[in-house]
């Protein structure tokens, strides 16, 4: 069995649906397809949910007839004969007013969740309704049924084994199986979702628990790049990386994988493949349990991180006053993603601001409190990096731009470097020239 999962911009037109119908014929074998919303209708839905807070009926009225019109539009361009026609439409109204019957309700996070995975069960059932218009029979499951995640961080890939194996027993005779990414049900037995980009990480999630031979994510790009591609010119994608190495990407930044992608597959050796929905002869990244060499590999970068540094004379060297720190940021749920100490003073960084006010009303009982917004973690990765000589050309960047954190040796795999945001542009590109350009002369 094999897992595909296509983003919103391979759904997201006709002429894109179709191109995934061709992918998936020519691949042989079972594959269970996941499927995000599509490319627009989630951030409709956001918008929508908005909406719904603050009670504008004539807003949500808009956005729902929106819609309807941007899903019939879509059925009349893939299923020409009226009666199909007809009945798949009858679903997706079905489905629409049902939606219409939840945001006439109060506000509530369940019933964002709600509103929020809607695009993915349309769209689903569309897609479901196309391929059997064009012959090829298959089976539409709804991952409401299998997609129990209670710890976003750690998932119980046996728990959903076990519920969609049941599922899957039920729909034995077909080759092609179709869910929905994104959403999945809670710790109280709620409809809530893996936050954005999580369709990545239902893809793995998935395969980690069937066992999956190989899962395959298509995106609008030919695999993970060697940097950013929206602002360094001439980069090119990576071939091969190791689990380690792309889940260090994918947490700092690379936009193509939801930070949490890998983290499943990790330790069952089951490859995963980025591939371009629109250019699919193209070899995109390989991520397996192989780096293809030693050294440096790719540049991400983070953004919207807060540096908070906690000066204090009389307290940094006192047994215990780390751990008080800590216990603030994990009593509030907050991670922390760099970290740098002197005689006097923490410097550390969040992604995570939702509770910043009250993590900072804690810390001002240890010492002096500056907090620095907008700013970028720039992540290096490579297998064994620091062991390399040719990374301390990375350290020139300091000659250019000033460096407001440096992590080096937590990781052999990653050096990060954190900058402000408004420089962020400039260290990508004199990073890819410091650091490539040899790279490049032998390629």
């Amino acid at each position: 069995m094999k897992v595909l999962k296509f983003g919103g911009t391979s759904v997201g037109s006709t002429a894109s649906i179709r191109n995934v119908k061709n992918i998936i014929s020519d691949i042989t074998g079972n594959k269970i397809l996941v499927l995000s919303a599509m490319s627009g209708v989630t951030n409709h839905l956001v918008d929508l949910s908005a909406a719904v807070k603050i009670s504008s009926e004539n807003d949500i009225s808009e956005k729902l007839e929106f819609l309807k019109t941007k899903h019939f539009d879509l059925i009349d361009e893939l299923i020409s004969d009226p009666d199909f026609n007809f009945s798949v439409k009858e679903n997706v109204t079905e489905q629409l007013l049902e939606l219409n019957q939840v945001c006439s309700g109060n506000w509530s996070t369940e019933v964002d969740s709600k509103i929020v995975t809607t695009g993915e069960r349309l769209l689903t059932f569309i897609f479901s309704s196309f391929l059997n218009f064009e012959s090829l029979n298959n089976t539409l499951l709804d991952a409401r049924d299998f997609m129990h995640v209670e710890n976003l961080e750690n998932p119980d890939t046996g728990l959903v084994g076990e519920l969609l194996n049941d599922c899957l027993k039920k729909n034995a005779e077909n080759e092609i199986i179709i869910t929905q990414g994104f959403v999945r049900i809670d710790a109280n037995n709620n409809i809530n979702t893996l936050k954005r980009g999580g369709s990545d990480y239902t893809a793995t999630i998935l395969g980690a628990a069937i066992r999956a031979t190989e899962i395959q994510i298509w995106t609008d790009i030919s695999g993970l790049h060697n940097n950013d591609p929206r602002f360094v010119e001439n980069t090119r994608p990576v071939s091969q990386l190791s689990f380690e190495e792309a889940a260090e990407l994918a947490y700092f930044g690379a936009k193509i994988l939801h930070p949490q992608t890998i983290s499943p597959v990790i330790g069952k050796n089951i490859p995963v493949y980025l591939k371009n929905t629109f250019t699919p002869e193209a070899t995109g990244t390989c991520i397996s349990a192989m780096a293809e060499r030693k050294g440096l590999k790719a540049i991400s970068a983070k953004d919207e991180i807060t540096a908070i540094k906690i000066k204090s004379n009389r307290m940094l060297m006192a047994h215990g006053f780390l751990k008080k720190i800590f216990e603030v940021f994990d009593k509030y749920e907050t991670s922390i993603d760099m970290i740098t100490t002197s005689e006097i003073a923490i410097s550390l960084t969040i992604d995570d601001t939702t509770n910043l006010n009250q993590i900072l009303t804690e810390l001002d009982q240890y010492g002096e409190i500056s907090v620095d917004a907008e700013h970028s973690i720039i992540c290096v990765v490579g297998e064994g990096l620091i062991e390399e000589r040719s990374t301390s050309r990375l350290f020139e960047i300091l000659q250019d731009v000033p460096v407001r954190m440096i992590s080096y040796g937590g990781s052999n795999n990653n050096i990060s470097l954190l900058v402000d945001t408004r420089n962020k542009v400039e260290v990508l590109q004199k990073l890819n020239s410091k650091l490539f350009a040899n790279q490049l002369k032998t390629v």
